[in-house]
């Protein structure tokens, strides 16, 4: 799976998904469903060393390896986190959460929107790509619950902010 994405971030660098959310240096960003970590490393680089990385993941295996890019490259600003959904981050403490290519497959996406709405700051960015669904698609089903409304729909991602 991991030389996968290796192939995948050639054809896509991570870098042009991210320039869409418009991070900065201090923010604090939830990288939920976090994966083999393929976006780390260029989160780490965007926020500099006055911002912080929660990568969470349900996979053991996913964190381990999320957890060897950390010490590779020394990155004192990420934290790893193995849950299924709760992320035990204090409620509005998010500048950005990033929910990337994991959407179509939520076991309860309610209860895990709820979750990312509760820990995002009122004037945090929802930033979501997953290449298994159409645009529309996306929007739907991030809107229609009341709690993230579209700010915009980029070339590869959605950006939403909190409704309620």
């Amino acid at each position: 799976m991991a030389f996968t994405f290796k192939v995948r971030d050639l054809f896509v660098p991570r870098i042009k998904i991210l320039n869409e959310v418009g991070l900065k240096p201090g923010y604090k960003i939830l990288d939920y469903g976090c994966g083999s970590g393929s976006y780390i490393n260029t989160l780490a680089n965007m926020i500099g060393n006055s911002g912080k990385i929660y990568a969470l993941d349900i996979n053991p295996l996913a964190i381990q390896m999320v957890q060897r890019i950390v010490a590779k490259n020394q990155l004192a600003n990420v934290e790893t986190i193995l849950s299924g959904c709760e992320t035990g981050l204090p409620d509005e403490s998010m500048d950005a959460v990033l929910l990337y290519d994991i959407l179509h497959d939520l076991s309860d996406p309610d209860k895990i929107i709820k979750e990312l709405h509760r820990v995002l700051k009122p004037d945090g960015i929802l930033s979501v790509s997953d290449h298994h669904l159409e645009g529309e698609d996306i929007v739907s089903r991030m809107t229609n619950d009341g709690f993230f409304g579209l700010l915009k729909k980029d070339i590869l991602t959605c950006s939403f902010v909190k409704t309620k």
